[in-house]
C-alpha cells in the first residue's frame, strides 16, 4: 500500500493493456496473412492506444515526483504522497488522457479519406492515418503538436527538473549506502523514461514532410512493444 508500489501497479496495468492494443492484432494479421482491420476497430485501437500512451507519460511524471519527495523530503513523504494524493494523480492521468484521446480519435474518424485505405504502419496511428486524408490537415497537425507538448514535452521537462533536484540532494548525502540506494532507485526510472520519451519525441514532434514510414514503424516498436516488455523486468528486478 505504499505510494511507490501503488504507482507501480498502475504502470503495470497500463503496460499490460498498452501492448495488448497493438501486438495481438499485429501477430494475428501476420500469422493469417490478413492485413485488414475494420473502420470501427481502427478507431477503437487508436482510442485505447492514445489513452494508455498519454496515461503512461503522465504516470511516469507522477513517479518522478514520488522519488523527488522520497529523497529530498523524506520526513514529509507520507503527508505529500498520501493515499488521496496518489488516487488523484492516477485518476487525473487516466481522465486527462482519455479526454485527449477521444478528441483525436473522433476527428480522425471524421476526416474524409479518398486515397488508398492502406495504412503504412502496424497499427492505427493517427499521423499515419492523416497521410490518407484528401483534405488539408495542417491545422489538425498543429493540435497534434500541442497535444504532444502537453503529454510528452512538459512532463519530460518536469521529470528532468525533479531528477536534477534529486541528484543535487544525493550529492550532499554523507552516507555512501544512501547515495548508492538513491542512484539505483532513480537509474531504473530514468532508463524507462528514456526508452519511452526519446522515440515518441522523434516521431510526434516532427512535421509530416520530415517523416519516413519505415522510421516511424521502427521507432514505434520502442514505445509500443519494447518499453512495456522491459518495464516489468526493470522494476521487478529492482523491487
Amino acid at each position: 500500500h505504499q505510494p511507490m508500489y501503488f504507482l507501480l501497479s498502475q504502470l503495470s496495468l497500463i503496460d499490460l493493456n498498452y501492448i495488448s492494443t497493438t501486438v495481438p492484432k499485429m501477430a494475428f494479421n501476420y500469422l493469417l496473412g490478413n492485413k485488414s482491420i475494420s473502420f470501427i476497430g481502427c478507431g477503437v485501437q487508436s482510442f485505447f492506444f492514445l489513452t494508455l500512451g498519454g496515461a503512461e507519460a503522465l504516470l511516469l511524471t507522477c513517479m518522478a515526483y514520488d522519488r523527488y519527495v522520497a529523497i529530498c523530503f523524506p520526513l514529509h513523504y507520507l503527508t505529500r504522497m498520501s493515499k488521496r494524493a496518489c488516487v488523484l494523480m492516477t485518476a487525473g492521468s487516466w481522465m486527462t488522457s482519455a479526454i485527449n484521446s477521444c478528441a483525436h480519435t473522433a476527428y480522425a474518424l471524421h476526416i474524409p479519406y479518398c486515397r488508398s485505405r492502406a495504412i503504412n504502419h502496424f497499427f492505427c496511428d493517427v499521423p499515419a492515418m492523416l497521410t490518407l486524408a484528401c483534405m488539408d490537415t495542417w491545422l489538425y497537425e498543429r493540435t497534434v503538436f500541442a497535444s504532444t507538448a502537453l503529454f510528452l514535452l512538459f512532463p519530460f521537462i518536469t521529470i528532468v527538473c525533479s531528477y536534477g533536484r534529486v541528484l543535487f540532494a544525493v550529492l550532499r548525502m554523507h552516507s555512501e549506502a544512501g547515495r548508492k540506494k538513491a542512484y539505483w532507485t532513480c537509474s531504473t526510472h530514468i532508463t524507462v523514461v528514456t526508452l519511452y520519451y526519446a522515440p515518441s519525441f522523434y516521431t510526434y514532434l516532427r512535421s509530416r514532410s520530415l517523416r519516413s514510414p519505415t522510421e516511424d514503424m521502427v521507432l514505434a516498436v520502442f514505445y509500443t512493444i519494447l518499453t512495456p516488455v522491459l518495464n516489468p523486468v526493470i522494476y521487478g528486478v529492482k523491487t
